[in-house]
């Protein structure tokens, strides 16, 4: 069959027809001949007047409404642009530091943390620190409080509560380089900016419950030391609880003789004003205001409202001048583990636990204290 087709084509000299060339290829030899030439014979075949009109509408057409499509996608986009992407759950850093009553455009009680929304939860645990606590801090990473930052998470994520460790800073810039260190580290730090020394607790309490405030949605706000053995599934239970009371304090409270020895570590040179017992107040390892409460606190100016020497005793004062139910939890300072304790300190002996890096890490071991887990985050 080619050399028929190649014989004809030489004889006639003419331009050879691609239908034919197609028919006679190798290829297509073995394929049944197609019922209608018109498969083949539009490639040669000159285009009529009507068929051309019609390409011609089609392609106006085609062209008409793919514009239009166009036009309305592009107004839909600039009235309505897309959202930016939301971030990985957990992206952001967990550490933060934050500044108050710097800049004149914001008001009594207000404060500089760089973030735009408040993060909600059921309650804030700010864990106070200090730069010769290195150790408890690592002892409380071995024990309750998680290492990483997933731990942190899933912590919160299991109880409704979030976990910080609260500093201040100090002139020593070796000090402030190995706490940077620690921070990059973990990552579970608020950074205040005012001066850490123990002189100034009361004012650093004041500005943890501005910071807490100001960062999170809260239903109550937890100041907490670094040196209690801490139950954190409990304390959520005991925030979790229905109150009628909007404003409500909750400690473990107390009162006392009013220390007027200047040797004395709990030395309070106010002490004429008080007398010589102490009103009603929670003992300072670990007490929780409602946000109603803090919410009256963060709209103090710092010094407007009178410092004690001692940060529990300032706030106690200042609870009693507002109208605060006062919550009596013993289980915040139990001085053994129990199934009913949320907090464990060595009471009255210390202020908190004795020797907390060697205590925290015996307690841990005895299933009474940890609740059967090695650790909440499951190291």
């Amino acid at each position: 069959m080619l050399a028929q087709a190649s014989k004809h084509l030489r004889k006639t000299k003419a331009k050879p027809n691609p239908a034919e060339i197609l028919l006679f290829s190798p290829l297509f030899s073995a394929m049944p001949m197609p019922k209608s030439p018109k498969l083949f014979s539009s490639y040669t075949r000159s285009r009529t007047l009507s068929s051309r009109l019609k390409r011609f509408f089609f392609s106006s057409h085609f062209c008409f409404l793919f514009g239009l499509a166009g036009f309305l996608f592009g107004s839909v986009s600039y009235l309505y642009p897309t959202p930016p992407a939301r971030k990985c759950l957990g992206s952001d850093p967990l550490s933060v530091s934050v500044s108050w009553d710097l800049n004149p455009k914001l008001g009594a009680g207000e404060v500089e943390t760089g973030r735009k929304e408040r993060h909600k939860v059921m309650g804030f645990v700010g864990i106070q620190t200090g730069f010769g606590s290195v150790g408890r801090r690592k002892a409380l990473r071995s024990t309750w409080f998680p290492s990483d930052r997933q731990g942190i998470l899933r912590l919160e994520e299991a109880t409704g509560l979030a976990f910080r460790f609260v500093i201040g800073r100090t002139k020593d810039k070796a000090k402030m380089a190995a706490l940077q260190r620690e921070v990059e580290e973990y990552d579970d730090f608020i950074l205040l900016d005012i001066e850490e020394e123990y002189s100034k607790l009361p004012y650093k309490t004041l500005a943890f419950f501005k910071a807490a405030y100001a960062l999170y949605d809260s239903d109550f706000y937890v100041k907490a030391d670094d040196d209690i053995y801490l139950r954190p599934d409990r304390l959520s239970l005991l925030i979790a609880k229905e109150r009628s009371h909007s404003q409500t304090y909750i400690g473990c409270m107390k009162k006392g003789p009013v220390f007027t020895d200047p040797n004395l570590k709990w030395y309070e040179p106010l002490s004429y004003l008080l007398g010589k017992e102490y009103f009603l107040h929670a003992y300072g390892p670990i007490y929780a205001l409602s946000a109603d409460v803090v919410s009256s606190l963060v709209a103090l100016r710092n010094n407007s409202f009178r410092m004690f020497s001692n940060e529990d005793v300032t706030i106690g004062a200042w609870m009693l001048a507002m109208n605060v139910n006062h919550e009596n939890e013993l289980a915040l300072c139990s001085s053994d583990c129990s199934p009913s304790s949320i907090a464990v300190w060595d009471i009255p002996k210390c202020s908190g636990l004795c020797q907390p890096e060697v205590k925290m890490l015996e307690l841990h071991k005895r299933e009474d204290c940890s609740g059967g887990t090695a650790t909440t985050s499951d190291r």
